[in-house]
């Protein structure tokens, strides 16, 4: 695709940089990948730059077809640029991704400041670096210099220090901020001994070197990589300045286990004290967005007590939590280099946000289902991706999504990953496999073992009617409650309590060991403990354990096995 130069920072300039920023930012990524060593050397910075800026590009195309649909012409540079700041906040990825959505949504409300302005010079270019800089460095919970912070500040002073036009501005930014990059091994320790870079620095020249070609016609060709020497970052080399080993041995020795991130809908009061809480929880914490709309990053050792902060907060969404794997964080490289794969992994869609803590804490990557809102097989893929494994076995958790997760099996395999596809059709299922689960046994035994347990385990759950229907128990009218037995209505009620119990009786009445309860939020508190109450005194040797689900659709899941 042919770019043509922009003189002035308008709509289509928006377009023209965000498709050259993701251009760039793909010929970079496995270069970035490999001299990924901070804040964790998990070598997904330049993954993640790539699908934040991937979503940007969608947004602002959205926003391009829209007016063209409606025969309204090209956008107002407001509406790009705010479509172009929403776009990266909701597919914001990781650390680095998270603080480049932060960067693009300064930029915005200084771009869209007016919002009947057509365009903008160098000088408001300057201007909306600068805002850019000052909100992703607030946006961090503990700004560290050496970092791509460090490397954006640079960027907005060699800015504002210039003038002229658009172009003249573009290119003092990226100067001052590939000279602030060559610098970054000097202020962290971790860069230095690996001999590299900052990652999302690098990241970050090569967005701005897309900017410099908006405006210029010309792409800025090197990029400094290793500490040491310069390599041409569009020419997409495979080889990496820092071996694996090298950059694992940068890292320290101990440090949080998982990675949580998630968009969150609540008020500027809440995220304050969301941020408090977090920062007490973990590290790495990055807070971004505004308007009512967040995106949350944070390291810890209790993804669970993470995602529950987000509920208090407000309503989390979209929640993705990631375990650092043995040997791709917190190791030294005589163990296990980062980016060496796991040889096993389970990826699991959990309809609750405390499922999603639950199953990572059991060292499962979680996709989050929300209620109505299936995930699309790219989402299930990416997770895939995400778990870093030679062998990875995929739990729906749902019926409905077997097409869709053999579907993403499918494409996991054709990228070399082994994959197998356990059929659970609930979340109790799912808990069933992960507690047999072995990494250590042969990968079929697993499975058999997994899909085994799953198989073995009925599942039920409790909700509410939405509307009038014709059921296998009879006519149910919106607001009646609802029990389902493997997935088909067995009792229809009016009190959730009585429901369950029915429900669980005739579960029982055909033999059980184990019953599993996941409570909903909006289950009533005492139906938990009654059921206890009622599999202690009715049946024999059966244990119960109950599990918070959170806002999973269903008021409760219930397991037998």
């Amino acid at each position: 695709m042919a770019y043509v130069p922009q003189t002035f920072f308008d709509a289509l300039a928006v377009r023209t940089w965000c498709g050259l920023a993701l251009r760039a930012l793909g010929r970079a990524r496995e270069e970035i990948d490999a001299i990924n060593v901070y804040p964790v050397a998990d070598g997904d910075t330049g993954t993640n730059l790539y699908l934040t800026a991937e979503s940007a590009v969608a947004a602002v195309e959205a926003v391009f077809e829209a007016h063209d649909a409606h025969g309204q012409g090209k956008p107002a540079l407001a509406d790009a640029a705010r479509a172009m700041a929403h776009g990266a906040l909701i597919g914001a990825r990781g650390n680095s991704g998270t603080i480049l959505a932060q960067l693009l949504r300064g930029m915005a409300q200084v771009l869209a400041g007016d919002g009947g302005t057509t365009h903008t010079d160098g000088a408001g270019l300057g201007l909306a670096l600068r805002y850019a800089a000052d909100s992703a460095r607030q946006a961090v919970a503990h700004p560290v210099e050496g970092t791509v912070l460090t490397v954006a500040s640079a960027a907005a002073e060699a800015a504002g220090a210039a003038e002229g036009d658009c172009g003249t501005v573009a290119r003092a930014a990226y100067d001052g901020a590939r000279a602030a990059l060559a610098a970054t091994p000097g202020q962290l320790a971790v860069l230095e001994r690996a001999g590299v870079v900052d990652a999302g620095g690098c990241g970050l020249v090569a967005v701005l070197g897309a900017l410099v070609e908006t405006f210029t016609g010309e792409a800025p060709r090197a990029v400094p990589v290793t500490s040491g020497a310069t390599r041409e970052v569009p020419t997409g080399s495979a080889a990496s300045p820092a071996s694996p080993e090298e950059c694992a041995d940068a890292q320290a020795a101990a440090g949080p286990a998982f990675e949580v991130i998630y968009l969150l809908e609540a008020d500027d009061t809440a995220v304050a004290r969301l941020r408090s809480r977090l920062d007490a929880l973990g590290d790495s914490l990055v807070v971004v967005g505004g308007d009512g709309l967040w995106n949350v990053h944070v390291h810890v050792d209790d993804a669970g007590a993470a995602v529950e902060a987000g509920v208090e907060a407000g309503r989390p969404y979209r929640i993705r939590i990631t375990h650092f794997g043995l040997g791709d964080v917190h190791t030294t490289g005589a163990e296990r280099p980062p980016r060496e794969r796991a040889q096993r992994a389970v990826v699991a869609v959990v309809p609750g946000a405390g499922l999603a803590g639950l199953y990572a804490e059991a060292g499962a990557t979680t996709v989050l289902a929300r209620p109505g809102e299936p995930p699309a097989s790219g989402e299930l893929v990416e997770a895939v991706r995400r778990a870093h494994a030679r062998e990875v076995v995929l739990l729906p958790n749902d019926a409905d999504l077997r097409h869709t997760a053999a579907a993403a099996a499918e494409q996991a395999r054709t990228e070399g990953i082994r994959v197998a596809l356990i059929p659970t059709r609930s979340a109790v299922q799912g808990i069933a496999a992960l507690a047999v689960h072995e990494p250590e046994r042969r990968f079929d035994e697993d499975v058999v073992q997994m899909t085994s347990a799953a198989g073995a385990t009925r599942y039920a759950e409790v909700t509410v009617a939405e509307r009038q229907s014709w059921t296998m128990a009879g006519i149910c009218q919106a607001g009646d409650v609802l029990g389902l037995i493997d997935g088909d209505v067995a009792v229809i009620g009016s009190d959730v309590t009585v429901t369950a119990e029915a429900v669980l009786d005739r579960m029982l009445s055909a033999g059980g060991e184990l019953v599993t309860l996941v409570l909903g939020d909006e289950a009533p508190e005492s139906v938990a403990d009654h059921l206890e109450a009622r599999v202690r005194e009715s049946y024999l040797a059966v244990d119960t354990v109950v599990y918070r689900g959170g806002r999973q659709g269903a008021l409760l899941l219930i397991g037998v096995e």
